[in-house]
């Protein structure tokens, strides 16, 4: 192999390397800001509620929520705290009650690669290309909390929350995503006419 066949061959070594690393930064940063998914909420409420008249509240006995034990009671946890730090108080005779639901769905997969193979000779070309499928399908939990007033209006407020969920999740990271998902949905009550 003379030096010429060497030094071309170390090129080709040293545009792989750069390549590679192109590819794992990007990879990275992909993984990153799929890992960062923001939480989207919306609301919905009585239009005609004097929201001023509420200071107590409870829970619904016969709760269905659709999480787990320990998800659910990490969830109403949260949600008394800052319920409490807003001025609200639990009560056995309550102002309003609250409802929680949730289902958990799955987006399908938004992400490929792309591998191809072509040739040609002398004028003429072909090529053959597919796509690979890259990582999961997102898994996504959607929350509903709703205030009821069963003396008066009924529901009065709801809120809707949707985001990201990691089922292999340890017990810190779920208990930071049900108190971000709280302090977002609760930013927004009473709401402002």
């Amino acid at each position: 192999m003379g030096m010429r066949q060497i030094e071309c061959y170390r090129r080709s070594i040293k545009t792989i390397n750069i390549n590679k690393m192109k590819f794992i930064k990007a990879f990275v940063l992909i993984l990153c800001v799929v890992s960062c998914a923001p939480i989207y909420v919306s609301y919905d409420y009585e239009k005609t509620t004097d929201f001023s008249t509420y200071g107590t509240y409870n829970f619904y006995d016969d709760m269905e929520t659709g999480l787990t034990g320990l998800d659910e009671k990490r969830l109403i946890s949260i949600l008394e705290g800052k319920l409490n730090t807003m001025g609200f108080s639990k009560s056995d005779t309550p102002d309003f009650l609250i409802d929680i639901n949730s289902k958990e769905y799955q987006e399908g997969q938004s992400s490929s690669v792309g591998v191809g193979v072509g040739g040609g000779r002398r004028g003429l070309g072909g090529g053959v290309s597919i796509g690979i499928p890259v990582g999961q399908a997102n898994v996504n939990r959607q929350i509903v909390i709703e205030f009821v007033d069963d003396s008066k209006t009924g529901l009065f407020w709801q809120a809707k929350s949707e985001s990201s969920f990691n089922t292999k999740a340890k017990p810190e990271k779920r208990e930071a995503k049900m108190k971000a998902i709280v302090d977002k949905v609760m930013a927004q009550y009473p709401p402002k006419s």
